[in-house]
């Protein structure tokens, strides 16, 4: 498990509420000897490409951080070919609210922090790195579009994004209330939908005998 991310957000500020509050040691025992390597994991490439949302922290020119939802069909966000050494993650944006915070963050620094959940299996995959934006008309942009364009995805693709991984980790899935998607509980309700709809056919044929049953015969 690369622990590069804590590496990296560990911060003297961030040391000294450790030491406060008397987890250093524990954290320093952590650190020692773990993979640093920014390259996404099969099961981490996986997981990437089940989601169907995330959270996206960019920071403002003036330090205050922001944080967006994105959200599109499972797969949106796609994990494509390395570059230098590093996973790269890409989405096609697309038309929002139309503030442009965030992107207008990127301008000023493309660092960013992803938060990928699994509500279902409370598990959660933290991603830090930076950020490239392309305009569907560039130049460069056609193969790009390409890879990340998602079949049947409703709206107007005004960016393409891309993000060079520079650490990862996976956070600990204590108080991860469970959360279901319909998808995810079509799947688990399957069984009780069909078994309801046996027992209320099987309900309306008693019933029809039984109405013949006591329906009067007639005489001769």
């Amino acid at each position: 498990m690369p622990y590069r991310y804590l590496q990296e957000m560990t911060t003297d500020s961030v040391v000294a509420a450790q030491r406060r509050y008397g987890s250093r040691a524990a954290v320093e025992r952590m650190l020692v000897g773990w993979d640093t390597n920014p390259l996404l994991d099969p099961a981490e490439a996986a997981f990437v490409a089940e989601r169907d949302s995330f959270y996206l922290a960019t920071v403002s020119e003036n330090g205050w951080p922001y944080v967006q939802h994105r959200g599109g069909p499972p797969g949106f966000l796609r994990v494509l070919d390395p570059v230098d050494g590093h996973s790269v993650l890409g989405w096609a944006d697309l038309r929002g609210n139309r503030q442009y915070l965030s992107v207008g963050n990127l301008g000023s620094s493309p660092r960013v922090s992803l938060l990928l959940m699994d509500y279902a299996h409370q598990r959660r995959l933290k991603v830090i790195g930076t950020a490239r934006v392309t305009d569907p008309g560039d130049d460069t942009s056609g193969e790009l579009l390409e890879r990340l364009s998602v079949p049947g995805q409703r709206g107007k693709v005004e960016r393409l994004i891309t993000v060079d991984i520079h650490s990862y980790d996976w956070n600990c899935p204590q108080y991860i209330t469970p959360r279901y998607t319909e998808a995810e509980l079509a799947g688990a309700l399957a069984p009780v939908r069909e078994e309801l709809a046996r027992l209320r056919a099987e309900n309306r044929s008693l019933s029809e005998q039984l109405h013949d049953l006591r329906s009067p015969r007639p005489t001769a």
